[in-house]
């Protein structure tokens, strides 16, 4: 029995690890295109977008090759959740994967102002930004509602946008789907499905569409000196990019296996087999 626990807890840490360093993988590309977007003028990226969303896209491909033979890749407290809910993942997991989640959005970020501290500095001063009044340059690091867009319709988008996401996960990912992606293909098909999701739709609110990518950048920015443009941020927006996307999961993830997944026809062929 002590065999068997001791196995249990290596195998939880070794996927703990691998979720810490998926996000960490996908902040630091992901985030980086961030600062290449807004720190320089001119943007390479200001009139193609597209970049911005592609290089955020691959990174979560990147991030599910590296890691997905030991953790699966959730990367996102919102996919863990509606796995847990529908696909089987262990509740007692939950927690710990959010938490390796968040830290490696913190660590992404480190490594992002490690490598555009200076800059981040300079533009800072040179368009006379405050950090902690103004939240200078804090856009690279965590997001916020765009233009004409309010708190809680910036909400309501994330709500939308992840399930979206997750509806397309689990599509990507289901044993009875016969058109999904075979064998590895899948991690470059869900890393081009948040890309197109930020190409359509980036301005909004930044799309978090992952609580984690968002939350730990923005710990990060708050202990290293933005105050309160992270916490609580204009319009106590901090935590509605982690509501909306934990909805948004779930309501994608119900989408999916209740008015997809019974009427697979391979799904009706194993069931018709298993009553016979």
């Amino acid at each position: 029995m002590r065999k068997v626990m001791e196995k249990t807890g290596k195998a939880l840490l070794g996927e703990m690890i691998a979720e810490c360093l998926a996000v960490m993988i996908i902040v630091t590309i992901g985030d980086s295109v961030a600062a290449m977007f807004s720190l320089y003028d001119p943007s390479p990226y200001k009139q193609a977008y597209w970049g911005v969303a592609i290089t955020w896209g691959l990174a979560v491909t990147l991030a599910i090759y590296v890691t997905g033979s030991v953790s699966g890749t959730h990367a996102n407290p919102a996919v863990t959740l509606a796995l847990a809910c529908y696909r089987g993942f262990s509740w007692k997991k939950v927690v710990p994967y959010w938490v390796a989640q968040i830290g490696g959005g913190f660590l992404g970020a480190s490594l992002v102002y490690a490598l555009y501290g200076s800059v981040i500095q300079h533009y800072a001063l040179a368009n006379h930004l405050d950090w902690v009044n103004d939240g200078a340059a804090s856009g690279v690091f965590f997001t916020h509602p765009g233009d004409f867009v309010t708190p809680l319709h910036a909400m309501m988008n994330e709500v939308i946008l992840t399930a979206i996401l997750v509806l397309g996960i689990f599509a990507i990912t289901c044993e009875y789907n016969t058109v999904a992606p075979q064998a590895n293909s899948g991690a470059l098909i869900i890393g081009l499905l948040v890309a197109i999701l930020g190409a359509s739709s980036g301005f909004l609110e930044g799309w978090a569409l992952n609580p984690a990518r968002d939350l730990g950048p923005r710990i990060f920015c708050f202990v290293a000196g933005w105050g309160r443009a992270a916490f609580p941020s204009p319009g106590n927006y901090w935590w509605m990019p982690i509501a909306g996307p934990m909805v948004g999961g779930l309501v994608g993830a119900t989408l999916y296996q209740t008015l997809l997944r019974p009427f697979m026809p391979a799904r009706a062929r194993v069931t018709t087999t298993a009553a016979d």
